[in-house]
């Protein structure tokens, strides 16, 4: 039985793959009114994610209440601990806040929520990102910036990726289009 769900997960990672542009990139597109970019499932054992993101124009946005305009949106990431990304995880997040792209760090741990920021970054610049996971901590590292946050639960959990997300309580204002590579 665990081989067929096995199975099942493995074929809908890849029927869920977006395509590859010419430069490598996936474009997640997070679609006006909604939340997600996906609705992908693929798992990893690993405890270092390495990757590639270039935000472009559409990642400039204003929210219909001025204070959602601080809200953390989710870029990239892992569920960890062996549980639910709501109970468990770390990812990139990012804002459009005083007229600049702000990228952060966002940490679920027992199932509250913490974040911080780590850098500012350029729209049409590519940056090489990557989380790694420790048995004490989480290291993310963004161009040449790089923040160490507490980890509580040591060991290599099988652990499932965290896609592309808009908002708290707002949906996308507009289409916005994030290339992960």
């Amino acid at each position: 039985m665990k081989s067929i769900l096995n199975g099942i997960l493995a074929l809908l990672c890849l029927i869920s793959c977006k395509k590859i542009d010419e430069d490598g990139y996936r474009t997640f597109k997070i679609k006006k009114g909604k939340h997600r970019s996906t609705f992908s499932y693929c798992t990893t054992k690993s405890n270092l994610i390495n990757f590639k993101v270039m935000f472009d124009e559409s990642a400039e946005y204003y929210t219909s209440d001025p204070l959602n305009q601080y809200d953390v949106n989710k870029l990239y990431g892992v569920s960890d601990c062996g549980s639910r990304h709501m109970e468990n995880s770390i990812r990139f997040g990012w804002r459009w806040l005083n007229d600049s792209l702000e990228i952060l760090w966002f940490k679920h741990e027992e199932g509250k929520f913490s974040f911080d920021k780590i850098t500012s970054i350029e729209l049409n610049v590519p940056y090489d990102c990557s989380i790694e996971l420790t048995d004490d901590s989480y290291i993310l590292r963004i161009g040449t910036e790089e923040k160490i946050i507490d980890r509580k639960c040591a060991g290599k959990y099988k652990k499932y990726y965290l896609y592309p997300y808009f908002g708290g309580d707002e949906t996308a204002p507009h289409d916005i289009n994030i290339r992960i590579k």
